[in-house]
């Protein structure tokens, strides 16, 4: 951390929103409200997957149940960190702090990716291969795959952390967004950069171009399934179910994509804080929305879960 002219820095100033008091508290306001909504959806899915006896046993759900807990995990990274920065104006973070910040939340946005081509693996078994499904998508599979998604998730971006942990920082200290990011902590480190910038875009345009392209695939193959099956009623329900996924997947990977695999997508800093603040703190907010509290599984799990409820209080 010691740089060239003798200088080390040992703490950040993230500058966050250069906006008016007025205008932080009603981001304040808002986004607090934002984040124990999507906490309130996400243990709701969580919870019904394990007291519902039907839900549990379906892999798309076990899935589900823990993209719920990985997207509690990802918005709690870094919306707690911003509110405590809108309420209390300084955003001064230590050196060690940021970098746990950075490693974390782009470990799960990796974990994310991994999951998404999961679950669009699980809805191309489902559709494409329903009779060998139940043997293929069995539930030891899916939790080993859960695993994967996470160990893999965790290590993949790794060794380019490392290398920019590492790296020397002179003069500025003022990273300009609202958490840390690669891109704007690569432009406070002094020269030499070493592989450290060309290692994070190669892990990055892996991840991005691989997962994309899976999923891409796998969901191009459902449609033309579902495109040439007969049965009008298994049709239907096979596109509303992967409408929701499609929704999810334009989302979430419109907006990293367009910060991260565009040319420039960094430059513009405006663009840059509204964009990370839609895929931080938006997407986790809605996707429970989306993919399940919209679905009838769901919902009739949650009224046996009510139903059962109320009959216990009842006898008491």
């Amino acid at each position: 951390m010691v740089s060239t002219n003798w200088t080390s820095v040992e703490e950040f100033v993230l500058l966050g929103f250069r906006i008016g008091p007025h205008n932080r508290l009603l981001l304040l306001i808002f986004f607090t409200i934002l984040y124990v909504l999507t906490l309130a959806e996400n243990i709701t899915i969580i919870i019904l997957v394990l007291l519902d006896t039907h839900l549990g046993q379906l892999p798309m759900y076990i899935l589900l149940s823990n993209f719920s807990w990985l997207e509690m995990s990802y918005v709690s990274t870094t919306v707690p960190r911003m509110l405590f920065d809108l309420a209390v104006p300084g955003g001064i973070i230590s050196f060690k702090e940021c970098f746990i910040q950075f490693y974390i939340f782009f470990s799960l946005g990796c974990t994310e990716c991994f999951f998404l081509s999961t679950m669009a693996l699980d809805r191309y078994l489902a559709i494409c291969h329903p009779l060998r499904y139940p043997h293929i998508m069995s539930q030891n599979v899916c939790y080993i795959l859960v695993a994967v998604c996470w160990i893999v998730g965790f290590l993949w971006y790794l060794v380019p952390a490392t290398l920019i942990s590492k790296l020397s920082f002179c003069g500025s200290n003022v990273i300009d967004h609202f958490l840390c990011d690669p891109g704007p902590i690569l432009s406070l480190a002094c020269p030499p950069l070493g592989k450290a910038p060309i290692f994070s875009q190669i892990c990055l345009n892996g991840l991005l171009i691989g997962n994309i392209s899976f999923v891409v695939v796998s969901y191009s193959i459902v449609i033309f399934t579902l495109m040439k099956t007969s049965n009008k009623s298994s049709r239907r329900k096979g596109f509303s179910t992967i409408s929701f996924h499609l929704v999810v997947l334009t989302l979430f990977y419109g907006s990293v994509a367009g910060m991260y695999l565009i040319p420039g997508g960094e430059s513009q800093l405006g663009v840059t804080k509204a964009v990370t603040l839609f895929y931080t703190a938006v997407t986790p907010f809605l996707n429970p929305l989306i993919y399940c509290l919209r679905n009838n599984q769901v919902k009739e799990a949650m009224g046996r879960l009510l139903r059962r409820k109320v009959r216990l209080i009842w006898r008491k």
